[in-house]
Protein backbone atom coordinates (compact mmCIF):
# COMPACT_ATOMS: atom_id res chain seq x y z
CA UNK A 1 0.00 0.00 0.00
CA UNK A 2 1.27 3.49 -0.87
CA UNK A 3 1.32 5.97 2.00
CA UNK A 4 -1.42 8.56 1.58
CA UNK A 5 -2.48 11.49 3.72
CA UNK A 6 -6.26 12.03 3.70
CA UNK A 7 -6.50 15.30 5.60
CA UNK A 8 -6.30 16.75 9.11
CA UNK A 9 -8.26 14.41 11.35
CA UNK A 10 -8.03 16.55 14.47
CA UNK A 11 -6.16 19.18 16.42
CA UNK A 12 -5.28 18.10 19.95
CA UNK A 13 -6.21 20.64 22.64
CA UNK A 14 -5.15 20.08 26.25
CA UNK A 15 -7.60 21.56 28.77
CA UNK A 16 -8.24 21.75 32.52
CA UNK A 17 -11.97 20.92 32.45
CA UNK A 18 -13.17 18.50 29.77
CA UNK A 19 -16.93 19.00 30.10
CA UNK A 20 -16.58 22.77 30.20
CA UNK A 21 -14.32 22.73 27.14
CA UNK A 22 -16.59 20.46 25.09
CA UNK A 23 -19.60 22.66 25.89
CA UNK A 24 -17.72 25.84 24.94
CA UNK A 25 -16.39 24.42 21.68
CA UNK A 26 -19.74 23.02 20.59
CA UNK A 27 -21.57 26.23 21.54
CA UNK A 28 -19.23 28.65 19.77
CA UNK A 29 -17.42 26.55 17.15
CA UNK A 30 -20.13 24.00 16.33
CA UNK A 31 -18.01 21.00 17.40
CA UNK A 32 -21.06 19.04 18.54
CA UNK A 33 -20.54 15.52 17.12
CA UNK A 34 -19.00 13.36 19.86
CA UNK A 35 -17.22 10.56 17.99
CA UNK A 36 -15.77 9.09 21.16
CA UNK A 37 -15.34 9.85 24.84
CA UNK A 38 -12.61 7.61 26.18
CA UNK A 39 -10.78 7.20 29.47
CA UNK A 40 -7.50 5.27 29.32
CA UNK A 41 -3.79 5.42 30.07
CA UNK A 42 -1.49 7.00 27.46
CA UNK A 43 0.92 4.11 27.70
CA UNK A 44 2.66 4.61 24.34
CA UNK A 45 3.52 8.30 24.79
CA UNK A 46 6.44 7.75 27.17
CA UNK A 47 8.87 9.72 25.00
CA UNK A 48 6.71 12.79 25.59
CA UNK A 49 5.38 12.23 29.13
CA UNK A 50 8.62 12.03 31.16
CA UNK A 51 8.71 8.25 30.74
CA UNK A 52 5.51 7.67 32.72
CA UNK A 53 2.15 6.23 31.53
CA UNK A 54 -0.39 9.01 32.02
CA UNK A 55 -4.10 8.48 32.75
CA UNK A 56 -6.26 10.72 30.63
CA UNK A 57 -9.73 11.34 29.24
CA UNK A 58 -10.29 12.50 25.67
CA UNK A 59 -13.26 13.52 23.52
CA UNK A 60 -13.09 13.59 19.72
CA UNK A 61 -15.53 16.24 18.49
CA UNK A 62 -16.45 17.00 14.87
CA UNK A 63 -18.39 19.65 12.97
CA UNK A 64 -20.65 18.47 10.15
CA UNK A 65 -19.82 21.52 8.06
CA UNK A 66 -16.51 19.75 7.50
CA UNK A 67 -12.88 20.22 8.42
CA UNK A 68 -10.80 18.50 11.06
CA UNK A 69 -12.07 17.78 14.55
CA UNK A 70 -10.86 18.57 18.06
CA UNK A 71 -9.31 15.97 20.34
CA UNK A 72 -10.11 17.60 23.67
CA UNK A 73 -7.62 16.09 26.11
CA UNK A 74 -7.36 16.11 29.91
CA UNK A 75 -4.75 14.67 32.27
CA UNK A 76 -6.64 12.77 34.99
CA UNK A 77 -3.64 11.35 36.85
CA UNK A 78 -1.99 14.68 37.56
CA UNK A 79 -2.87 18.35 37.72
CA UNK A 80 -2.61 19.91 34.23
CA UNK A 81 0.35 22.28 34.19
CA UNK A 82 -0.30 25.77 32.84
CA UNK A 83 2.30 27.48 30.61
CA UNK A 84 5.29 28.84 32.50
CA UNK A 85 5.36 32.11 30.56
CA UNK A 86 3.23 34.29 28.28
CA UNK A 87 3.53 32.76 24.82
CA UNK A 88 4.29 35.07 21.93
CA UNK A 89 3.69 34.58 18.26
CA UNK A 90 6.59 32.58 16.86
CA UNK A 91 7.33 30.61 20.02
CA UNK A 92 8.10 27.02 19.12
CA UNK A 93 5.17 24.72 18.46
CA UNK A 94 1.52 25.15 17.52
CA UNK A 95 0.62 28.79 18.19
CA UNK A 96 -2.84 29.03 16.67
CA UNK A 97 -5.61 26.75 15.46
CA UNK A 98 -7.23 27.68 12.14
CA UNK A 99 -11.00 27.34 11.69
CA UNK A 100 -12.82 27.87 8.42
CA UNK A 101 -15.96 29.90 7.94
CA UNK A 102 -18.22 30.48 4.95
CA UNK A 103 -19.01 34.03 6.11
CA UNK A 104 -16.22 35.70 8.06
CA UNK A 105 -18.07 38.98 8.70
CA UNK A 106 -21.15 37.18 10.04
CA UNK A 107 -18.97 35.03 12.28
CA UNK A 108 -17.12 38.06 13.63
CA UNK A 109 -20.35 39.87 14.47
CA UNK A 110 -21.80 36.76 16.14
CA UNK A 111 -18.70 36.26 18.28
CA UNK A 112 -18.72 39.97 19.13
CA UNK A 113 -22.37 39.75 20.21
CA UNK A 114 -21.56 36.66 22.30
CA UNK A 115 -18.86 38.58 24.15
CA UNK A 116 -15.95 36.43 22.98
CA UNK A 117 -12.37 37.67 23.36
CA UNK A 118 -11.69 39.04 19.87
CA UNK A 119 -8.06 40.01 19.35
CA UNK A 120 -8.29 41.65 15.92
CA UNK A 121 -10.84 43.02 13.51
CA UNK A 122 -11.52 41.30 10.18
CA UNK A 123 -8.48 42.05 8.03
CA UNK A 124 -6.80 40.53 4.99
CA UNK A 125 -3.75 38.32 5.31
CA UNK A 126 -0.99 38.68 2.66
CA UNK A 127 -2.87 36.60 0.04
CA UNK A 128 -5.97 38.78 0.39
CA UNK A 129 -8.06 36.27 2.39
CA UNK A 130 -10.19 37.87 5.14
CA UNK A 131 -9.60 36.51 8.65
CA UNK A 132 -9.52 37.43 12.34
CA UNK A 133 -8.17 36.07 15.63
CA UNK A 134 -9.76 35.37 19.02
CA UNK A 135 -8.98 33.65 22.32
CA UNK A 136 -11.00 30.87 23.90
CA UNK A 137 -11.64 30.59 27.66
CA UNK A 138 -8.32 28.77 28.14
CA UNK A 139 -6.21 31.40 26.39
CA UNK A 140 -5.75 29.42 23.16
CA UNK A 141 -5.67 31.62 20.07
CA UNK A 142 -7.84 30.71 17.07
CA UNK A 143 -7.77 32.14 13.57
CA UNK A 144 -11.08 32.21 11.69
CA UNK A 145 -10.43 32.12 7.94
CA UNK A 146 -12.82 32.74 5.06
CA UNK A 147 -13.05 29.47 3.14
CA UNK A 148 -15.50 28.06 0.60
CA UNK A 149 -15.39 24.38 1.65
CA UNK A 150 -18.63 23.29 3.32
CA UNK A 151 -19.58 19.60 3.50
CA UNK A 152 -23.06 19.74 5.04
CA UNK A 153 -24.50 23.26 5.49
CA UNK A 154 -25.48 23.65 9.16
CA UNK A 155 -25.94 27.42 9.49
CA UNK A 156 -23.04 27.44 11.93
CA UNK A 157 -20.61 30.28 12.49
CA UNK A 158 -17.57 28.11 11.78
CA UNK A 159 -16.71 24.75 10.37
CA UNK A 160 -13.93 22.51 11.65
CA UNK A 161 -10.15 22.74 11.65
CA UNK A 162 -8.53 24.14 8.52
CA UNK A 163 -4.96 23.99 9.80
CA UNK A 164 -2.50 25.60 12.21
CA UNK A 165 -0.02 28.42 12.68
CA UNK A 166 3.29 26.98 13.89
CA UNK A 167 6.22 28.83 15.38
CA UNK A 168 9.56 27.53 14.09
CA UNK A 169 13.26 28.18 14.63
CA UNK A 170 14.17 28.18 10.96
CA UNK A 171 11.61 27.79 8.20
CA UNK A 172 13.92 25.92 5.84
CA UNK A 173 14.48 23.20 8.45
CA UNK A 174 10.78 22.77 9.19
CA UNK A 175 9.86 22.59 5.50
CA UNK A 176 11.54 19.17 5.47
CA UNK A 177 8.52 17.92 7.39
CA UNK A 178 5.65 20.11 6.20
CA UNK A 179 6.54 20.00 2.51
CA UNK A 180 8.52 16.79 2.05
CA UNK A 181 6.49 14.50 4.36
CA UNK A 182 3.08 16.14 4.78
CA UNK A 183 2.85 17.20 1.15
CA UNK A 184 2.19 20.93 1.47
CA UNK A 185 3.82 21.68 -1.86
CA UNK A 186 2.25 25.06 -2.66
CA UNK A 187 3.79 28.22 -1.21
CA UNK A 188 0.94 30.74 -1.16
CA UNK A 189 3.13 33.49 0.26
CA UNK A 190 6.57 33.87 1.84
CA UNK A 191 6.99 37.34 3.30
CA UNK A 192 8.99 39.07 6.03
CA UNK A 193 7.60 42.21 7.66
CA UNK A 194 5.79 43.70 10.62
CA UNK A 195 2.30 42.56 9.62
CA UNK A 196 -0.77 44.68 10.30
CA UNK A 197 -3.03 41.64 10.62
CA UNK A 198 -0.83 40.24 13.43
CA UNK A 199 -1.24 43.35 15.59
CA UNK A 200 -3.39 42.38 18.56
CA UNK A 201 -1.66 39.02 19.00
CA UNK A 202 0.94 38.60 21.78
CA UNK A 203 4.19 39.69 20.15
CA UNK A 204 2.32 40.60 16.98
CA UNK A 205 3.97 44.02 16.66
CA UNK A 206 7.34 42.37 16.00
CA UNK A 207 8.92 41.36 12.67
CA UNK A 208 8.22 37.88 11.34
CA UNK A 209 8.79 35.73 8.34
CA UNK A 210 5.59 33.86 7.54
CA UNK A 211 5.05 31.14 4.96
CA UNK A 212 1.59 29.83 4.11
CA UNK A 213 1.53 26.29 2.68
CA UNK A 214 -1.26 24.43 0.91
CA UNK A 215 -1.40 21.14 -1.00
CA UNK A 216 -1.97 20.81 -4.75
CA UNK A 217 -3.38 17.27 -4.61
CA UNK A 218 -7.00 16.59 -3.71
CA UNK A 219 -7.19 14.41 -0.63
CA UNK A 220 -8.70 10.93 -0.99
CA UNK A 221 -9.47 8.15 1.49
CA UNK A 222 -12.47 7.26 3.65
CA UNK A 223 -12.85 10.60 5.46
CA UNK A 224 -11.36 12.93 2.86
CA UNK A 225 -14.60 14.52 1.69
CA UNK A 226 -15.51 15.47 5.28
CA UNK A 227 -12.06 16.62 6.34
CA UNK A 228 -11.53 18.74 3.23
CA UNK A 229 -8.44 20.75 2.24
CA UNK A 230 -5.99 22.11 4.80
CA UNK A 231 -3.15 24.59 5.25
CA UNK A 232 -0.20 25.21 7.54
CA UNK A 233 1.39 28.60 8.22
CA UNK A 234 4.97 28.68 9.51
CA UNK A 235 6.05 31.76 11.49
CA UNK A 236 9.67 32.59 12.27
CA UNK A 237 10.41 35.39 14.75
CA UNK A 238 13.06 37.89 13.72
CA UNK A 239 15.18 39.69 16.29
CA UNK A 240 14.42 37.49 19.29
CA UNK A 241 15.03 33.92 20.41
CA UNK A 242 11.72 31.98 20.56
CA UNK A 243 10.91 29.67 23.47
CA UNK A 244 9.38 26.21 23.46
CA UNK A 245 5.66 26.52 24.31
CA UNK A 246 5.91 23.25 26.28
CA UNK A 247 9.02 24.29 28.18
CA UNK A 248 8.90 22.60 31.60
CA UNK A 249 5.67 20.75 30.76
CA UNK A 250 4.61 17.53 29.04
CA UNK A 251 2.37 16.43 26.20
CA UNK A 252 -1.27 16.73 27.18
CA UNK A 253 -0.82 19.79 29.37
CA UNK A 254 -3.02 22.79 28.43
CA UNK A 255 -2.56 24.18 24.94
CA UNK A 256 -2.20 22.75 21.46
CA UNK A 257 -0.66 19.33 21.97
CA UNK A 258 -0.48 17.96 18.40
CA UNK A 259 -1.83 18.07 14.86
CA UNK A 260 -3.19 14.73 13.64
CA UNK A 261 -3.49 13.46 10.05
CA UNK A 262 -5.72 10.65 8.83
CA UNK A 263 -3.61 8.33 6.67
CA UNK A 264 -3.40 5.02 4.88
CA UNK A 265 -0.17 3.06 4.62
CA UNK A 266 1.37 3.23 8.10
CA UNK A 267 4.09 0.70 7.22
CA UNK A 268 5.19 2.72 4.21
CA UNK A 269 5.09 5.96 6.19
CA UNK A 270 7.26 4.40 8.91
CA UNK A 271 10.01 3.72 6.37
CA UNK A 272 9.66 7.10 4.67
CA UNK A 273 10.00 9.23 7.80
CA UNK A 274 12.92 7.13 8.99
CA UNK A 275 14.76 7.67 5.70
CA UNK A 276 14.07 11.41 5.85
CA UNK A 277 15.46 11.75 9.37
CA UNK A 278 12.23 11.98 11.38
CA UNK A 279 11.58 8.46 12.72
CA UNK A 280 8.47 7.63 14.73
CA UNK A 281 8.80 8.64 18.36
CA UNK A 282 5.58 6.71 19.11
CA UNK A 283 4.37 3.65 17.19
CA UNK A 284 1.30 1.75 18.42
CA UNK A 285 1.53 -0.81 15.59
CA UNK A 286 4.68 -2.27 17.12
CA UNK A 287 2.64 -3.33 20.16
CA UNK A 288 -0.53 -4.64 18.52
CA UNK A 289 -2.23 -4.94 15.15
CA UNK A 290 -5.01 -2.49 16.02
CA UNK A 291 -5.08 -0.15 19.00
CA UNK A 292 -8.45 0.09 20.78
CA UNK A 293 -9.46 3.71 21.43
CA UNK A 294 -12.66 2.86 23.28
CA UNK A 295 -15.34 3.36 20.64
CA UNK A 296 -12.90 3.44 17.74
CA UNK A 297 -9.81 1.48 16.73
CA UNK A 298 -6.75 1.85 14.54
CA UNK A 299 -3.01 2.44 14.58
CA UNK A 300 -1.31 5.70 15.49
CA UNK A 301 2.21 7.07 15.39
CA UNK A 302 4.01 10.37 16.01
CA UNK A 303 6.95 12.24 14.59
CA UNK A 304 8.47 15.43 15.94
CA UNK A 305 9.19 18.35 13.61
CA UNK A 306 12.47 20.31 13.96
CA UNK A 307 10.83 23.03 16.08
CA UNK A 308 9.31 20.40 18.41
CA UNK A 309 5.74 20.15 17.10
CA UNK A 310 4.25 16.70 17.58
CA UNK A 311 2.55 15.38 14.45
CA UNK A 312 0.27 12.38 14.82
CA UNK A 313 -0.77 9.94 12.10
CA UNK A 314 -3.84 7.73 12.51
CA UNK A 315 -4.81 4.80 10.31
CA UNK A 316 -8.42 4.17 11.32
CA UNK A 317 -9.78 0.62 11.37
CA UNK A 318 -13.15 1.03 13.13
CA UNK A 319 -15.54 3.88 13.94
CA UNK A 320 -18.93 3.99 15.68
CA UNK A 321 -22.02 4.73 13.58
CA UNK A 322 -25.01 3.90 15.77
CA UNK A 323 -23.64 3.25 19.26
CA UNK A 324 -26.99 2.32 20.80
CA UNK A 325 -27.39 -0.49 18.27
CA UNK A 326 -23.75 -1.54 18.49
CA UNK A 327 -23.21 -0.68 14.83
CA UNK A 328 -19.60 0.03 13.92
CA UNK A 329 -18.01 0.52 10.52
CA UNK A 330 -15.04 -1.73 9.71
CA UNK A 331 -12.87 0.30 7.37
CA UNK A 332 -10.47 -2.55 6.72
CA UNK A 333 -13.22 -4.48 4.97
CA UNK A 334 -14.56 -1.68 2.78
CA UNK A 335 -11.28 -0.41 1.34
CA UNK A 336 -9.93 3.12 1.03
CA UNK A 337 -12.48 4.91 -1.18
CA UNK A 338 -14.33 7.93 0.28
CA UNK A 339 -17.32 7.12 2.46
CA UNK A 340 -20.73 7.95 0.96
CA UNK A 341 -22.65 10.93 2.30
CA UNK A 342 -25.34 8.75 3.91
CA UNK A 343 -22.73 7.31 6.29
CA UNK A 344 -21.44 10.75 7.22
CA UNK A 345 -25.03 11.82 7.92
CA UNK A 346 -25.25 9.06 10.50
CA UNK A 347 -22.61 10.96 12.48
CA UNK A 348 -25.44 13.36 13.24
CA UNK A 349 -26.88 10.71 15.57
CA UNK A 350 -23.92 11.44 17.85
CA UNK A 351 -24.71 15.16 18.11
CA UNK A 352 -24.71 16.66 21.62
CA UNK A 353 -26.93 19.70 22.08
Amino acid sequence: MTKRINGIQQLGVGVTNLEEAFKWYRTHFGMDIKMFDDEAVAEYMLNHTEGKPRPRRAILALNMEGGGGFEIWLHTGKKPAAPLFQHQLGDLGINIGKLKTADVERTYLKFQADGLDLLTAVENRPDGTPHFYLKDIYGNIWEVVSHSFVKFPQNKTTGGVLGTVIGVKRIEDSLKVYQDILGYDQVVYDETAVFDDFKGLPGGEQEYRRVLLKHSKTYSGSFSTLLGPSEVELVEAKGRAPRDIYEGRIWGDPGYIHICYDINGMDELREEVKEKGFPFTVDSAKAKDSFDMGEAAGNFAYIQAPEGTLIEFVETHKIPLLKKLGWYLNLRKRGEKPLPNWIFRLFGMMRVK
